[in-house]
């Protein structure tokens, strides 16, 4: 499954999930729509409120002063701000049975990218093995979702997504190999064609 049919099979009740914006308020972190200024100046990440089509596109790191209006003028509407997080990047695939009523944790994977390159722009994801607990807040949807796919920057959870992971596969490594970069897999690995924004495919393992 993709995001244009999670968004076409979530309950109306459940469309908040898609609003980036509306998560990070109710999980308390400190954000605000652009026009709204900041409580502080500092450095906050910028990011479409809502974005269907993934990989972080059009997210920028910024310092503000107070007033956002300039974002606005800056083609920014539609955007939010919110407080920065620090630690690993991790995605949890987790897999639900409404018969049962049960919650189960598949692919988890976690994210590595050069803090100096583009939000989009990642050098790896990698399988992990480690238990990372379902969001409390997520009790509440009222849709019945085969799979909850949820990321999360240190212990915070920055997007939820109605779908699963579609990257990693049975694989255990997936690097990106973006435009203008060297296709040739290295040593152990298979090139598999995926292309996505500025994304050619993955070399995995």
């Amino acid at each position: 499954m993709f995001e244009d049919e999670a968004w076409l099979n979530c309950h109306i009740n459940d469309l908040w999930i898609f609003d980036k914006l509306i998560l990070s308020k109710k999980l308390g972190y400190t954000c605000g729509p652009i026009g709204i200024d900041v409580p502080n100046p500092g450095y906050y990440i910028i990011r479409p409120s809502m974005n269907c089509m993934g990989m972080g596109r059009g997210a920028t790191f910024e310092n503000l002063e107070k007033d956002t209006d300039v974002l606005a003028d800056n083609n920014k509407l539609g955007y939010f701000w919110c407080e920065v997080f620090e630690g690993r990047h991790i995605s949890v695939d987790y897999i639900t049975n409404s018969k049962s009523r049960s919650i189960t944790q598949g692919v988890t994977v976690e994210g590595f990218r050069n803090k100096v390159s583009p939000v989009w722009k990642w050098d790896k994801w990698v399988r992990i093995d480690e238990f990372i607990k379902f969001p409390k807040i997520l009790y509440t949807l009222q849709g019945k979702y085969n799979c909850i796919n949820c990321e999360f920057i240190g212990d915070k959870l920055v997007e939820v997504h109605l779908r699963p992971n579609n990257d990693m596969g049975d694989f255990s490594e997936a690097i990106p190999v973006w435009e203008g970069e060297l296709s040739i897999p290295p040593e152990g690995y298979t090139y598999v064609e995926d292309k996505d924004y500025n994304r050619l495919g993955f070399f995995k393992r």
